[in-house]
C-alpha cells in the first residue's frame, strides 16, 4: 500500500540491489522501499560470466540473510533462470520457495514472452506479488548473443 500510495502522489519509489546481510542493514536504515535479491548475484558476488550459473537454493541463501537485515522494504527475488521456465507449476512452487523459504514479499521475472506471462498469471493466482521486468534481460544473453537491452520502445517493450 505504501508503494501505491507514492506512486498516486508521484512521490520517487527506490529501489537497490542486495545479496547479503549487511547491505540487507543498509537498505533498511536508508529507508528504501524495494530490495531487489538479483540473480546477478551470479556475477557479482559469484563471479561468473553470467545469471545462468545460480540455483534457486543459492538464491535462497543470499534472500535469507538480506531479510534478516531489510525490515522495512518490500523484498523481492529474482527467479534465477531454469527455476519457472518449464511449467505454471514449476513456476509456482519455485515462487512459494521464494516466499516460505527466502523470506521474500514478492518475486520478479524477466521478459514479457506469453510463457512468462502465463508464469505470471498462475504465480498471482496463487498468492504471490509479481514484479515484471524488459530492458537489460540477462537471462536472455543465449538467445540475443550477449547482454543486448531489450524494450527501449513501446513497440519492443512489450515483445520483451
Amino acid at each position: 500500500m505504501t508503494l501505491r500510495q507514492k506512486y498516486k502522489k508521484g512521490e520517487p519509489i527506490t529501489m537497490v540491489t542486495g545479496y547479503d546481510y549487511p547491505s540487507g542493514v543498509h537498505i533498511d536504515m536508508a529507508g528504501i522501499d524495494i530490495c531487489l535479491v538479483g540473480d546477478s548475484a551470479s556475477m557479482v558476488v559469484h563471479g561468473h560470466d553470467t545469471t545462468l550459473p545460480i540455483t534457486i537454493d543459492g538464491m535462497l541463501v543470499l534472500c535469507r540473510a538480506v531479510a534478516r537485515g531489510a525490515k522495512r522494504p518490500l523484498l523481492v527475488s529474482d527467479l534465477p533462470f531454469g527455476t519457472y521456465e518449464s511449467s505454471t507449476k514449476q513456476a509456482v512452487d519455485t515462487a512459494v520457495r521464494v516466499l516460505k523459504e527466502g523470506g521474500m514479499d514478492a518475486i520478479k521475472l524477466e521478459g514479457g514472452a506469453p510463457s512468462r506471462i502465463t508464469a505470471a498469471k498462475a504465480i498471482v493466482e496463487a498468492g504471490t506479488a509479481v514484479i515484471g521486468h524488459v530492458g537489460l534481460t540477462p537471462q536472455a544473453i543465449s538467445v540475443l548473443g550477449g547482454f543486448r537491452p531489450q524494450g527501449r520502445h513501446i513497440d519492443s517493450a512489450v515483445k520483451a
